[in-house]
């Protein structure tokens, strides 16, 4: 696919992703791994695995422009660095939009990275565990900018005092018997307690303790009440 895309490069481009969502903007970087595109504001780190399907928008009719500067992620010249962890790593500490699942993106900053999965902090939703398979796209906020306009001071979390597992599963069954949420809370039965990992299953007691089990090939995001 990618040898297909580079041929679009500084072309008005529109990409339909995974989850039903769409984006448009004129190709600016792409590896194996990613693509960059600028839709007029924003520079958007795009996951090659969540393009569903692609074309030149030879109309233009919102009338996307090149950008005036660079993006703050570049490949090198032989765009080797372009890697999703690699693109989460140099985004780590700075705020950042990014698209999980859900109706609405996710807004705060990557705090840690692990073997699968990354670490952030919501001022929404405090701190989330995010697999690296489910993101589907990765916006560095301008200069001077700051989620809901709030200080640097505000959204200062505290220090993560437990280890972290190297993996979702591991971190997921040290968060045995505690409240959490998946994905979200997409449905009633992603918000529980956790009673029991078994390999990829994960039993979850629900408000009026039915149990579910899930999958955790497809928990996209867990954060805990």
């Amino acid at each position: 696919m990618n040898n297909i895309i580079q041929n679009f490069d500084k072309e008005i481009v529109f990409f339909d992703l995974s989850g039903k969502k769409n984006l448009k903007g004129t190709m600016i970087d792409m590896s194996n791994d990613m693509i960059v595109l600028f839709n007029g504001t924003d520079f958007i780190y795009i996951p090659i695995d969540h393009i569903q399907n692609f074309g030149i928008d030879n109309d233009n009719k919102d009338e996307i422009k090149e950008p005036s500067e660079s993006p703050s992620i570049i490949s090198n010249k032989n765009k080797t660095d372009l890697t999703l962890a690699k693109v989460l790593s140099q985004a780590q500490g700075i705020y950042v939009e990014i698209y999980v699942t859900g109706n609405q993106p996710l807004h705060g900053y990557i705090t840690n990275i692990m073997s699968d999965y990354f670490v952030f902090y919501s001022p929404i939703y405090k701190t989330m565990y995010i697999a690296f398979k489910h993101l589907k796209w990765l916006i560095p906020y301008t200069h001077n900018q700051s989620p809901y306009g709030l200080s640097d001071k505000e959204l200062q979390i505290q220090s993560i005092i437990e280890p972290l597992s190297s993996t979702l599963e591991a971190q997921v069954e040290k968060m045995k018997n505690e409240l959490v949420v998946f994905n979200l809370g997409e449905k009633d039965n992603h918000i529980g307690k956790i009673n029991n990992v078994n390999g990829q299953i994960v039993e979850i007691q629900t408000a009026r303790t039915n149990f579910s089990y899930h999958n955790l090939l497809h928990i996209k995001t867990v954060h805990q009440v």
